[in-house]
């Protein structure tokens, strides 16, 4: 059964998943914004990691997604680890370029994603932790 309640119609009884994307570049995170609302999912995007923090906290989403390539890697993962044990229900996406992809531990991770233009493999692994029960 898809969870993803559509647009948000407020006929519908159904919520909308919700997606953090927090990536340091604008351009990146209108385009996700656009194409996962595209989808049905209620996009919230941060392009600072404090201003990813507020929306986290404020929104409760069913999924973050993260450009690791932000700045610190490390202090980044392990805030994420502070995340997940906020709120461990949260399914968190880790956009790579491929080299970090084999490089990066993350225990806190549910999945990487190489980072490209076309969004197909970070839409699946969106569809897919929405719903494997992680978020229910």
């Amino acid at each position: 059964m898809d969870r993803r309640g559509g647009n948000g119609d407020s006929r519908s009884n159904v919520v909308p998943i919700k997606i953090l994307v927090i990536d340091g570049e604008n351009d990146h995170c209108r385009l996700y914004k656009e194409e996962l609302e595209d989808d049905g999912y209620k996009v919230f995007t941060a392009v600072t990691w404090p201003e990813g923090i507020e929306i986290f906290m404020k929104e409760s989403p069913n999924v973050v997604t993260v450009d690791i390539c932000m700045t610190d890697c490390e202090e980044r993962i392990k805030q994420l680890g502070q995340m997940k044990q906020a709120k461990p229900e949260v399914s968190i996406i880790l956009l790579t370029t491929h080299h970090y992809h084999d490089d990066v531990e993350a225990p806190y991770v549910d999945a990487h994603v190489i980072k490209s233009s076309d969004l197909s493999e970070l839409k699946h692994m969106i569809r897919a932790a929405t719903l494997s029960g992680n978020n229910a």
